[in-house]
């Protein structure tokens, strides 16, 4: 077969250089035997480095023989096999190396099948709740803007950190929003056209703080879109998606110590759904769990729901006529300290802890198959948020829904598990519940704040709230209209706008005097304002300072043509100088 020359490099160097083939023991995505991979699937390679993977064979039992070239991981630990054409559904790949691959029915070749797409969802947004007096923020300086308005109450010392939402629907505007204690804005970002916003928190990138969220079309408690990184001067960084041509979804974007991302892939599939009643080829949603390199793309995990979690396992309504089986609904993924995966499975009940090198089930912790029984107050149901806290799984925290398609639960609560893994019993050893009582059928966070105190975001319920080590109440807060919230979080964060976005500013004569409306978006150093005036652009003069007072500081001075105003620090130096405009 006559090889493209962009190829014969590359496997002249594979043929011609050293074989690991009696080296470590090489793990690979798909899995072998898997049965549901993508035609657009990567062929993924870890355990060495790329440069070491030598020959790489590989041929579909339809589509035939297929050349393609090898990436490395940037970790140096692996690479990926991409070919240059697709895969044909419903045939066998055969994959044949020299390598010790793990799973290989035989030494250096391994074999999957490739899956039946069904198609994307398609995109839709979800109707924007009714609306009330005050559900939004307006400002003078910055009328482009609308915010979704919060009200706060304050009982007690809080954890340090700003508070991290995002209104998913409305009241007329989507995007991610930092409030402070008292509900102010600190900084909003304005979506385009109709997407939603999940998701957002600040996280840690190669060593420095990012913000982080998930935006695009939200339908049938899916998303269709792409998970975002922003740096502190609000810089888009760089935009991290599912690969293999899966659906980037709304649940999960976690950024690992390794520098990779663990996501949440939706992967609509024709599938054999006898086995809970529905045909022989019904539409299916294998949900992925991918671990993404973020400088490459490159995918280092996989974890399909359909090779691991049979269809039986769901407590999901079964769907009338030709309506998608969403039967397992991944909610979150949780890289533990032993490097494996807590993957939630928020329609089985169930908490699976996969081996990162294989993918195979090392647990199961609730649902119809539980390695685990349960203590008094430990059974949970249509869950999210699951993450570990220490090492060898002792710590489980979720929010516990325990309301969906049906309601299991009278009140959703954050819910805290002492796993004993050794006897494989889970006992409730914490737990809070909003008063008066919340039932949220879906969504909602659980998060351990350094000081101990928990932060929980009350999901479908328009809620979050922060309890202290001793459970009590010490910050709730709502949307004033009734916007659901994916998660909410209270992060430390310090930024100051690029030179792109200096300080805002508005300016009107009221009779006798001037009124200036100052905010600059999203920096959190401004301690004051001072305000420059004059009767030429040119010709400008202090005329008066003001501490900040929230989102936008008004100012009263005398009457002026022209005004600008700079942002000062906690000393008074000056951060940054605003336009100046006419009033």
């Amino acid at each position: 077969m006559a090889l493209p020359a962009a190829v014969l490099p590359c496997l002249i160097a594979a043929l011609c250089g050293p074989s690991s083939a009696a080296g470590a023991t090489v793990y690979t995505f798909p899995i072998p035997g898997s049965r549901v991979a993508s035609p657009y699937t990567q062929i993924v390679f870890r355990g060495v480095p790329a440069s070491r993977l030598g020959a790489i064979f590989v041929s579909g039992s339809r589509s035939g023989a297929h050349s393609g070239r090898v990436k490395a991981d940037s970790d140096g630990d692996g690479g990926s096999f991409l070919p240059f054409k697709r895969f044909t559904a419903g045939e066998t790949v055969t994959v044949r190396t020299n390598l010790n691959i793990y799973g290989a029915a035989k030494h250096g070749t391994f074999h999957f099948k490739v899956a039946a797409p069904a198609g994307n969802y398609p995109p839709s947004h979800w109707p924007y709740p009714s609306r009330h007096s005050g559900d939004v923020w307006n400002f003078h300086s910055r009328p482009d803007i609308k915010p979704a308005a919060v009200r706060t109450s304050v009982f007690g010392r809080t954890s340090r950190g700003y508070i991290f939402v995002s209104a998913q629907f409305g009241p007329q505007q989507d995007g991610p929003e930092i409030l402070d204690n008292q509900g102010n804005v600190v900084w909003f970002k304005r979506l385009k056209g109709d997407d939603s916003v999940t998701n957002f928190r600040a996280q840690r990138y190669r060593g420095k703080p990012v913000l982080t969220w998930w935006q695009g079309y939200v339908t049938g408690g899916n998303g269709l879109g792409e998970d975002v990184i922003n740096d502190t001067s609000y810089r888009q960084i760089a935009t991290v998606r599912c690969a293999n041509g899966m659906i980037t979804d709304l649940h999960e974007f976690e950024i690992t110590r390794n520098n990779t991302a663990l996501l949440n892939c939706v992967f609509p599939v024709f599938w054999d759904a006898r086995s809970v009643g529905l045909g022989a080829r019904h539409v299916v949603f294998d949900d992925v769990i991918q671990e993404v390199d973020i400088a490459t793309g490159l995918v280092v995990f996989e974890w399909d729901s359909l090779d691991h979690v049979p269809l039986t396992d769901t407590y999901a309504p079964l769907p009338n006529g030709g309506v998608r089986l969403d039967y397992i609904h991944t909610s979150s993924a949780d890289l533990d300290a032993d490097g494996n995966v807590l993957i939630s499975g928020r329609n089985t009940f169930a908490v699976y802890k996969a081996n990162h090198n294989t993918a195979r089930t090392i647990w199961t912790l609730g649902g119809k198959h539980s390695s685990f029984s349960f203590g008094s107050g430990a059974t949970f149901a249509y869950q999210h948020d699951v993450e570990v806290h220490s090492t060898h799984d002792w710590f489980i925290t979720m929010f516990d829904d325990g309301a969906g398609a049906t309601r299991v639960h009278s009140q959703s609560r954050g819910l805290k598990l002492f796993l004993d893994v050794k006897h494989k019993i889970a006992t409730a050893i914490g737990q809070v519940e909003h008063s008066p009582p919340l039932l949220a059928t879906y969504e909602g966070n659980y998060q351990q704040l350094p000081n101990r105190d928990v932060f929980i975001g009350w999901g479908s319920a328009p809620y979050f709230s922060e309890y202290n080590v001793h459970g009590s109440l010490v910050f709730d807060a709502h949307f004033v209209d009734s916007e659901p919230n994916y998660r909410a979080y209270r992060c430390p964060w310090s930024a100051q706008p690029d030179r792109h976005h200096p300080p805002a500013v508005a300016a009107a004569i009221r009779g006798s005097h001037t009124t200036v409306w100052a905010s600059w978006n999203g920096a959190t150093d401004v301690a004051g304002w001072r305000v420059l005036g004059g009767s030429g652009r040119s010709r400008l003069r202090t005329l008066g300072r003001a501490a900040r007072n929230g989102f936008e500081t008004w100012i009263t001075v005398p009457v002026v043509r022209y005004v600008a105003v700079e942002a000062l620090d906690g000393r008074g130096h000056v951060l940054a100088r605003s336009r100046t405009v006419g009033t």
